[in-house]
C-alpha cells in the first residue's frame, strides 16, 4: 500500500516531484503532487453521453513523464559529460516519446466456482526514446534508448479493464491522455535535474500501435476492409496487381478531413461513391498515430530486393556454369 511506502521509494511514483509548465497547460490542474487517479476522472458524465463502466487507472501524462525524467537524472548528466557540454546547461532539452497501446487479451483471474467471465485489458504506455539539446552545429543527442522496444524502458500510463475493440470506451478513457499530449505540445517543462531548473519540449510519436488499433483509433474501417493499408489508399484488387512501388499517402490530418466528408456527404454521394471517396475512413479519428512502414510492406519490399537477386544469379549462373568460387562471392555482393 502507499502510505507504507518510504520516502526513496515514494520518489519514484509519479507525484512526488515539483514541477512547472511555461505556458501552463490548457485544462490541466497546476497541481504536481497527482499520483494514481481514476482513469474517468475528467469525463463528461451528461446524460445522453455513451455510458462507460469500466474500471480504469491512470497517471496524468506529464507527471508521469516528470517522474521518468527524475529516474533518468544520472544518465541525462552523464550524457551532457560524455559530449563535453557544460553541467549547468538549462536547455532546452528535447524529448523524444514512443507512445504505445495494445490490447493485454484476457487477463480475468479463473478461481472456478462460476462461470469464467472474460476480462480483457488495454494498456497505453509510452517510451523516452531520445533527449538531444541544441548547439551551433544542429542538436547533440545525450541520450538514446539502448533497447527502445524492451518492457524494462517502456512506462505505463494507463490501464483499463476493456475490450480493445470497444470505440466508444477507448476513446473516452484516452480522450484526456490525447487532451494533456496535445496541451504539452506547445508548453515547456521546467523541471531541476541535478540541483539546476532546466527546459524540456516534448515530441510525441505514436508508433507503438499493430495494425488493429491503428485503424481504431485513426477511424478506418476493421482489417477486413476492401482498403487494405493503413498507410495508404490501396484497395485489395490495387494491392494484389502492384506488388513493388508503394508509398506512405495516409495522414491524421487528412482523415479527419475525410471524417467530415463522411459526416457530411457534401456531394450526395451514394454509400458506395461516398466510400470510395474517403477510402474506407468511417469514424472519428482521435489519436494521431505516426505512419511507418509495416510488416506487410517490408515483405513486399524483400520479395522485390530477392526477386533481382534471383534474377542475377540464374543469369549470371546461365552464362558462366564454371564459375570461380571468387567469381559467385562477387555476385552475391553485387
Amino acid at each position: 500500500p502507499l502510505h507504507s511506502l518510504r520516502s526513496a521509494e515514494k520518489a519514484l511514483l509519479p507525484g512526488y516531484h515539483p514541477f512547472e509548465w511555461n505556458p501552463p497547460l490548457k485544462n490541466v490542474s497546476t497541481s504536481t503532487d497527482v499520483g494514481i487517479i481514476d482513469g474517468l476522472s475528467g469525463l463528461n458524465r451528461s446524460v445522453d453521453e455513451y455510458p462507460v463502466d469500466v474500471i480504469s487507472k491512470r497517471f496524468r501524462y506529464d507527471a508521469a513523464l516528470v517522474s521518468t525524467l527524475k529516474d533518468m537524472e544520472e544518465n541525462i548528466l552523464e550524457g551532457l559529460k560524455l559530449q563535453d557540454l557544460d553541467d549547468y546547461l538549462t536547455g532546452p532539452f528535447t524529448v523524444v516519446i514512443k507512445e504505445s497501446c495494445d490490447g493485454m487479451g484476457d487477463v480475468s483471474e479463473k478461481h472456478g466456482g462460476g462461470p469464467a467471465v472474460p476480462e480483457k485489458a488495454v494498456r497505453f504506455s509510452f517510451t523516452i526514446m531520445t533527449i538531444s539539446v541544441p548547439s551551433s552545429n544542429g542538436p547533440i543527442r545525450i541520450f538514446e534508448e539502448a533497447k527502445p522496444n524492451s518492457e524494462l524502458c517502456c512506462k505505463p500510463l494507463c490501464l483499463m479493464l476493456a475490450d480493445e475493440s470497444d470505440h466508444e470506451t477507448l476513446t473516452a478513457i484516452l480522450s484526456p491522455i490525447v487532451a494533456e499530449r496535445e496541451a504539452m505540445k506547445t508548453s515547456d517543462l521546467l523541471l531541476e535535474i541535478g540541483g539546476i531548473l532546466r527546459n524540456f519540449k516534448f515530441v510525441f510519436r505514436g508508433t507503438g500501435y499493430d495494425e488493429k488499433l491503428v485503424r481504431e483509433v485513426e477511424g478506418l474501417e476493421a482489417s477486413g476492409s476492401h482498403y487494405i493499408c493503413t498507410l495508404c489508399d490501396s484497395t485489395r484488387l490495387e494491392a494484389s496487381q502492384n506488388m513493388v512501388f508503394h508509398s506512405i499517402t495516409r495522414s491524421h490530418t487528412e482523415n479527419l478531413q475525410r471524417y467530415e466528408t463522411w459526416r457530411a456527404n457534401p456531394y450526395h454521394e451514394s454509400v458506395d461513391e461516398l466510400r470510395d471517396r474517403v477510402k474506407g475512413v468511417s469514424a472519428k479519428p482521435f489519436i494521431e498515430t505516426l505512419p511507418s512502414i509495416d510488416a506487410l510492406h517490408c515483405d513486399i519490399g524483400n520479395a522485390a530486393e530477392f526477386y533481382r537477386i534471383f534474377q542475377l544469379e540464374i543469369g549470371e549462373v546461365y552464362k558462366n556454369p564454371n564459375a570461380t568460387r571468387e567469381e559467385k562471392k562477387r555476385w552475391a555482393v553485387t
